[in-house]
């Protein structure tokens, strides 16, 4: 079946960086959008970052762009998440997203990784 696996959330101090990893199996993902979104405590989950998976198009939240660098690298099936300059308000538990660009849409999702920032 297919999974998501995240990686590489923790505490960091605010200004610090943080990498999030994702590995993909149980399929193949060349028509799928791998993002990324966040939920903080008490709010929505929301987009932070996406990439194509085959082409390599890449998309970004306002709230992180400059700051945050999503890739993938296809032999090992993992998309990363580069997070620089980390502010208290980027604490949240990030998930893992795949998004089945071609109708019709599927989604699959990771379990979340807790990122905190403190202040």
């Amino acid at each position: 079946q297919v999974q998501l696996v995240e990686s590489g959330g923790g505490l960091v101090q605010a200004g610090g960086p943080l990498r999030l990893s994702c590995v993909a199996s149980g399929r193949t993902f060349s028509s799928f959008r791998m993002g990324w979104f966040r939920q903080a405590p008490g709010k929505e989950r929301e987009f932070v970052a996406a990439v194509d998976w085959s082409a390599g198009i890449t998309y970004y939240a306002d709230s992180v762009k400059g700051r945050f660098t999503i890739s993938r690298d296809n032999a090992k099936n993992t998309v990363y998440l580069q997070m620089n300059s980390l502010k208290p308000e980027d604490t949240a538990v990030y998930y893992c997203n795949a998004h089945r660009v071609p109708y019709p849409p599927i989604d699959y999702w990771g379990q979340g990784t807790q990122v905190t920032v403190s202040s």
